[in-house]
């Protein structure tokens, strides 16, 4: 397989997978929008525009798995994400669901 059609791949997995993998980071820490941007970057080599980051972290707040908050930090006002306990739960099933799969396959 070729590194271009690999990297191709991977980033859609990636993107299919976005609301989990946001969970994910958000549960080791706290984030901000502009960090997790940074880290999906670095992690998963994976280029995340502004217009697909915020709108899945509004939905994954509106559906209960984050919290913000606003701080302010060196004169910036940053909205912290925190997972809650329902985000803890929806990587849980995630997990449940790839684990059920890999046995059938």
């Amino acid at each position: 397989m070729g590194e271009a059609y690999r990297k191709e791949i991977v980033q859609r997995i990636t993107r299919n997978l976005l609301d989990i993998q946001l969970l994910r980071l958000v549960q080791a820490q706290p984030l901000w929008g502009y960090r997790i941007k940074k880290k999906v970057e670095t992690d998963f080599q994976v280029k995340l525009r502004h217009g697909a980051l915020y709108p899945m972290l509004n939905s994954l707040e509106k559906r209960g798995f984050l919290t913000s908050q606003k701080q302010q930090q060196g004169g910036r006002a940053r909205k912290v994400y925190t997972i809650t306990k329902n985000g803890r739960s929806r990587i849980l099933q995630r997990k449940g669901i790839r684990r059920g799969a890999s046995l059938r396959g």
